[in-house]
């Protein structure tokens, strides 16, 4: 089995060692599936989100819910999207253990910020719909689209600090560990407790495996596709399986570089010693020289610990397959029914809490933790561009659009509309900041370089 994934995902990494832009692919999905919506096939795209994905082995059904075959739009939404939050999860414990969140003093920053960039969102989305059913998808600013804001960044080259590339990332982290939070509080159904029990007996093992050194990564994809069917059926949202199997994945490597540079030593030295049989047609291996070349790969695969390794090998079917997926399916937003009185509602809310709850929050918050001595100004930093920086928190997309879905995506008409109008907000206003948080950035740095040559 693992065989089978080394066949699916060799093809993607080598398509994204070129490093095509991910956020572009993103992109371009989304601009397809509301060309779709709105085109006169639109009926057949529904259609096409609607149709059952029936895969059985026997009369074991893999992707059924209560008995019935998922949606292909449930099917992204619930199964794929748990990879791409098992991916998070993995990040999410990289960064506490060894990255920005792994100390008091770094991660305190962050964490503060993101607390802002998620409680003032929300308030500007209910000063706008704070009653009936609407108020449901207050939650919808919070998140922050790593991605894409990291994406932004990026159109500014090496004249963007590092420090600031940092508080990006680690403030995304922490708002990725408060949307799961909110997820798993807020969008869970009616808890059924016996797929519950067993689900968390199968998380102790996971976490045994790691602990008993159970290196392979095949025990993690198994017996966490057993506890997200778990979830599924027990009424916690299932992508909430996905970081809590990520959290069990090992971060240590079987074999820690020091140990690896001796073998290599010992190795090479054998290998030069063994006689191979060599001509200008061919060259043929003793039997020796083998065992000694399977037995250098094997130490550089324990090298890498699980958790690395795991990231390494789904970053290319999240980014290139996934998340493209999702957008593809959840980006449909329709325009005959928007009306301006709608507009005014779940849409300027959610543009609201994007572009102005969400600049307010991150900077509101930072700036005067930094103000009253509670935290020092990282270097490279300044009120300027830590302002600009806020700005492109309000990038939300493809969490936003989650927890959009989440709020709205039922089969009531209401529901619906609801979600369609969600939707429009979440562009708008993830555009909104991504324009203005780029002429912020850009304007802030260039008074940077003036100012420097100056006093040069």
């Amino acid at each position: 089995m693992e065989r089978t994934f080394h066949v699916i995902l060799r093809p993607l990494k080598r398509f994204a060692i070129q490093k095509p832009n991910a956020s572009l692919l993103l992109f371009v999905a989304t601009i397809l599936a509301m060309v779709l919506a709105n085109s006169p096939v639109a009926d057949r795209y529904q259609q096409f989100l609607l149709h059952p994905i029936d895969l059985h082995a026997g009369q074991f059904g893999f992707f059924t819910h209560h008995g019935e075959p998922m949606t292909l739009l449930a099917f992204v939404n619930d199964a794929l999207m748990a990879v791409f939050f098992f991916t998070i999860g993995l990040e999410i414990k990289q960064e506490v253990l060894i990255g920005e969140l792994c100390s008091f003093r770094k991660a305190l920053l962050p964490i503060i910020a993101a607390c802002g960039g998620m409680i003032v969102p929300v308030l500007f989305y209910l000063a706008v719909c704070h009653e009936g059913t609407a108020a449901s998808g207050a939650a919808i600013p919070m998140a922050t689209d790593i991605a894409f804001a990291l994406a932004v960044l990026g159109l500014l080259g090496k004249r963007v600090p590092l420090s600031l590339r940092i508080f990006l990332t680690a403030l995304a982290v922490v708002d990725d560990i408060g949307g799961i939070i909110i997820i798993a509080l807020f969008y869970s159904g009616a808890i059924h407790f016996q797929p519950l029990l067993i689900s968390v007996l199968l998380l102790a093992a996971l976490y045994a495996g790691g602990k008993m050194k159970i290196y392979n990564r095949l025990f993690y994809y198994v017996l966490g596709f057993c506890v997200w069917m778990l979830f599924l059926e027990s009424g916690i949202h299932p992508t909430i399986a996905g970081v809590l199997v990520a959290f069990t994945v090992p971060a240590r490597p079987k074999l820690h570089l020091d140990r690896f540079r001796n073998d290599m030593g010992e190795f090479l030295a054998m290998l030069d010693a063994a006689e191979a049989k060599s001509s200008h047609k061919a060259t043929v291996l003793s039997a020796k020289q083998i065992h000694i070349l399977n037995n250098i790969h094997s130490r550089t695969n324990h090298t890498i610990s699980p958790l690395q390794s795991i990231t390494d090998k789904l970053h290319p079917f999240v980014n290139y397959i996934i998340l493209p997926l999702f957008a593809f399916v959840n980006a449909g937003v329709t325009f005959g029914d928007i009306s301006m009185s709608s507009l005014a509602q779940v849409p300027l809310a959610v543009f609201l809490g994007l572009v102005v709850g969400k600049t307010l929050g991150i900077f509101s918050f930072s700036y005067l933790s930094i103000r009253t001595g509670l935290i020092s100004m990282p270097k490279g930093m300044n009120v300027q561009n830590l302002f600009a920086v806020s700005t492109l928190g309000g990038i939300g997309f493809t969490v936003a659009l989650f927890i959009a879905n989440l709020s709205f995506g039922t089969l009531s008409a209401d529901g619906l509309d609801l979600l369609n109008q969600a939707k429009l907000g979440v562009f708008s206003g993830s555009f909104a900041a991504g324009i203005l948080g780029y002429i912020l950035l850009k304007r802030s740095l260039k008074v940077e370089v003036e100012q420097t040559e100056e006093l040069e």
